[in-house]
């Protein structure tokens, strides 16, 4: 299998190829601009990366990788109703995760590619569910 490619921005991997429709919703939510802010990702859709789960796609970071988290469109992702996307983060040993909605991906690309937050400051602003959806008002 080839390893994930280097790229200009942060990567959103598609690993579940189940629902065209969902993939593409996530897409557009992603690519939405949250208070002026965009995301600035690449989406990688490839067959290749069918059904590869977190532990392969780590094992397929090059070395020289230039981010230091990854974005997994999964099965989880794919199939609830809110699309909570994987995030990665590709600095810890073991790759600590925590799942992100589509409209959160701004605000987490935004920061972590200028290390403006840590990731554990997102991990840590999770939901009951385990599920970024912003930081708490106030």
């Amino acid at each position: 299998m080839k390893p994930i490619p280097n790229t200009k921005d942060a990567l959103v991997l598609r690993t579940d190829f189940s629902d065209q429709a969902s993939w593409e919703a996530i897409c557009a939510m992603v690519r939405e601009p949250v208070d002026r802010f965009l995301a600035y990702v690449e989406f990688l859709d490839d067959l290749e990366y069918r059904d590869v789960g977190k532990e392969r796609v780590l094992e397929l970071i090059p070395e020289d990788y230039n981010h230091s988290f990854i974005v997994i469109a999964d099965r989880t992702a794919i199939s609830l109703p809110d699309f909570p996307l994987l995030v990665v983060d590709l600095h810890g040993f073991s790759g600590p995760e925590f799942r992100a909605v589509p409209s959160q991906i701004q605000a987490i690309e935004n920061n972590l590619s200028i290390a403006n937050m840590d990731f554990e400051e997102f991990a840590a602003g999770v939901d009951q569910d385990g599920i970024f959806r912003g930081f708490p008002e106030g």
